[in-house]
């Protein structure tokens, strides 16, 4: 730890808090210059400062890792390979380049994200398969924003999270209590009426009228699914003004993105006020971590149990730090939030030697996976499917698969590393995409690593069939 540099993390902490270098070096116990001298990386971190620093913070020593810049390094590793940017630096250089200025990087990457989402939204206007631009001018994908605020602050939300539980504590909330307890609320505070019907019509499950305050649900949802719900609605109405507040902090480029962004921060104080995160955190301890135990517990599903233990970040108070994925048979990822440094590929595809594929085969069978990226990481993986199922005949019904992720390091705390080799000397190689993955012998490989130039023989063949030079 003596020649660890970190002024970059050390100002975000500070910048975060509202500290003066001077304020925060007096709760150090050191002079101001030597703060700012490690903040502007002139001197090395030591093992006093740091406990120091976790102490004052609330953060784990782990947050000053070099590592922990892993997934922007690999983002902005994407970005420089896009054969349109034409640009090779090697990853020393990379690496260099985040960990001196990491909100540079983060903006570079987020250039990069609108370029392509302008780009793909401008072919297909070509070709006439969309509708017009906005009226704004800027070409955007809402649900891609939403997704990447939520994926860039870790998927967790301090001041809405400790709302919901202070919330909670009111409410003196207990496990087999939830549903009444903010039916009550809703009816008591807020004069609405929940009504289960038998029939919404198509495709609708709930629905929320605020001129007559009636909340009408379809027959088909489950208990914990009409808890969740109700509290999404109990966070419009009591927390309407610091949820929007933090959608116009989120920089949404659209109304429409903005819209969704409300939406997802009302479902994430939902989660929060059904699980609550001390009550949580304390029983996902317990069990370590056996989602189909928690489930059960708080009579939450399984998918939502996931959700929330991606969530488990609070300062002085953090849970394992899961990566949470939901993907269908064909690959589509239609959620992904990480609170570790594992990179999600935004280029389209991911690894098919990734577990989470495999368990279409098995249905409902919780499968186990170590698997080492190409940085060296290994992560322990669970996955299992989830169905939704149809309403009424002939509607299709929803199945998807749900993985979870640490970091193997994290695997002992967990009830699924028990029986496996946690060394990692038996990992499943795979990588966040083929078109960024520089793993050159793949037998899965669809498409060539982007930047690479291809070793054509026609008179050879070989495993892969992208042979690069």
């Amino acid at each position: 730890m003596s020649k660890t540099f970190v002024g970059s993390r050390l100002r975000q902490l500070r910048s975060e808090r509202g500290l003066s270098q001077v304020a925060l070096a007096q709760q150090l116990e050191i002079s101001p210059s030597y703060l700012n001298q490690i903040e502007h990386d002139v001197r090395p971190l030591t093992v006093p400062v740091l406990l120091r620093i976790t102490e004052v913070f609330g953060v784990d020593a782990t947050f000053f890792s070099p590592q922990d810049s892993t997934r922007l390094i690999a983002e902005m590793r994407e970005v420089l390979m896009d054969e349109t940017v034409e640009s090779s630096p090697d990853a020393t250089e990379i690496a260099q380049l985040v960990n001196a200025h990491p909100t540079v990087a983060r903006a570079i990457v987020n250039l990069h994200q609108r370029y392509r989402s302008s780009t793909d939204q401008l072919g297909a206007l070509t070709e006439g398969r969309s509708g017009s631009i906005n009226s704004t001018g800027i070409i955007s994908m809402p649900h891609e924003e939403v997704r990447d605020y939520f994926y860039q602050r870790q998927n967790y939300l301090h001041e809405l999270d400790t709302a919901a539980e202070e919330m909670t504590q009111r409410l003196r909330m207990h496990r087999g209590d939830v549903l009444r307890e903010i039916a009550q609320r809703l009816a008591n505070q807020h004069g609405v009426k929940v009504v289960k019907r038998i029939d919404l019509g198509e495709n609708v499950l709930h629905r929320y009228d605020p001129e007559t305050r009636t909340m009408e649900f379809a027959a088909q949802l489950l208990p914990g699914q009409r808890a969740f719900r109700m509290a999404a609605e109990l966070g419009h109405l009591e927390y309407g003004d610091l949820i929007n507040k933090m959608a116009d902090e989120g920089g949404f480029t659209t109304p429409e993105a903005r819209s969704l962004g409300v939406m997802g921060l009302a479902n994430y104080f939902a989660a929060a006020t059904v699980l609550p995160y001390r009550q949580f955190h304390d029983a996902a301890e317990e069990f370590r971590y056996d989602i189909e135990r928690l489930s059960t517990f708080f009579s939450i599903s399984y998918e939502t149990v996931c959700h929330r233990l991606s969530t488990m970040q609070r300062p002085a108070l953090r849970g394992v730090p899961y990566s949470f994925v939901r993907v269908d048979r064909a690959g589509n990822m239609s959620k992904r939030q990480s609170a570790t440094g594992f990179h999600f590929n935004s280029s389209g595809g991911t690894c098919p030697l990734w577990n989470v594929y495999e368990t279409f085969t098995e249905p409902g069978k919780i499968v186990r996976q170590i698997a080492q990226m190409p940085d060296g990481r290994a992560y322990l993986w669970v996955a299992r499917t989830v169905s939704r199922r149809s309403a009424r005949y002939g509607q299709p019904a929803k199945t998807f698969a749900i993985g979870l992720g640490c970091e193997l390091r994290h695997a002992n705390r967990v009830v699924y590393g028990d029986g496996l080799d946690l060394t990692g000397s038996a990992a499943t190689p795979i990588g966040s995409g083929c078109r960024v993955c520089d793993r050159d012998n793949c037998p899965q490989r669809a498409f060539p690593q982007l930047g690479r130039a291809l070793d054509i023989n026609e008179h050879r063949s070989t495993v892969s069939p992208y042979t690069v030079q």
